[in-house]
């Protein structure tokens, strides 16, 4: 039975637009879709991974760790954090972190007041063809990380970041209320015949099913072709931002090839009561989960 009075309704966003290669582009496009978001209701403003210019992963470079800058007095996060104060909205901004001789995949988290409550650091770096992103990025040292917002505590991880369970049901168990994940995924150069946009989905939809809560993914969209040692490579983003429900349900999607600003409004109090009745966090055997601190199984 739902108390009376006892609601806490926050409306969230995910954006979905294509990326040039300029800085400036990029960022005043992601700042048209946050006003548009914000006129939609929205308290909380998703937009895609590293979205100041293209997806650069596709190749090794030298010459892209200049994209790097370091996390004080980053220009991009300082511009988001004057738009978060004068909408009163929450906005995760992804950005390339240059942190004295080391580069991370990193996340700031910005207030609905202008405030930076800090960063995530992505933990899992994959490394494959066209998303080589263990050549600049070492791997997050932050640990799985809640924030405590005007509006909601969330947890925010970074694309690869969302095909492993345990990302997710971390940050739950530390309180995350809603999950959101910024991504850049599309077609793979080695196989144009892959197409991972449903078993991506789907993974993420079995988080929110399984922790009981919101969540939210943003991931641009666009052919980008990157110059590499064996010549150009090519990714076109597949799009198909979506936000789900706590059962897992899509509630908003987006195409693969439009731009888009997704909105979906939740009661969080509605929703923890949800979670609570459900079990699954009463009926957890932490003590049996020994084998997942190991790497093959053996304890």
């Amino acid at each position: 039975m739902e108390i009376e009075g006892r609601r806490r309704e926050v409306v969230v966003s995910s954006l979905q637009f294509a990326c040039s290669d300029d800085i400036s582009t990029n960022v005043a496009a992601a700042e048209r879709l946050v006003r548009e978001a914000h006129a939609k209701g929205a308290n909380i403003v998703l937009i895609q991974e590293l979205f100041e210019g293209y997806y650069f992963c596709q190749a090794q470079r030298e010459d892209f760790f200049q994209r790097a800058k370091p996390y004080k007095n980053h220009p991009t996060i300082a511009r988001m954090q004057k738009l978060a104060k004068e909408l009163g909205v929450v906005i995760p901004v992804s950005f390339f972190e240059e942190a004295n001789t080391a580069h991370y995949n990193s996340i700031a988290i910005i207030d609905a007041d202008g405030t930076d409550l800090g960063i995530y650091r992505k933990s899992h770096i994959p490394d494959g063809p066209g998303y080589q992103e263990k050549f600049y990025f070492n791997p997050g040292d932050t640990g799985f990380k809640v924030f405590q917002t005007k509006f909601a505590k969330i947890g925010v991880a970074i694309c690869w970041d969302q095909w492993f369970p345990e990302a997710a049901r971390a940050m739950v168990l530390q309180g995350a209320e809603i999950l959101f994940y910024p991504t850049a995924i599309g077609s793979e150069p080695q196989d144009q015949g892959l197409d991972s946009r449903d078993h991506w989905r789907r993974v993420m939809q079995g988080h929110a099913g399984a922790n009981v809560v919101p969540l939210v993914a943003s991931n641009r969209i666009g052919k980008e072709v990157i110059e590499t040692e064996h010549g150009p490579s090519q990714i076109t983003f597949y799009g198909t931002s979506f936000i789900a429900g706590p059962t897992g349900e899509i509630v908003a999607e987006a195409d693969d090839k439009s731009e888009a600003v997704l909105v979906a409004q939740f009661d969080l109090e509605k929703i923890k009561s949800k979670r609570q009745s459900w079990g699954v966090f009463r009926d957890r055997r932490p003590e049996l989960y020994k084998v997942l601190l190991t790497m093959d199984g053996n304890i």
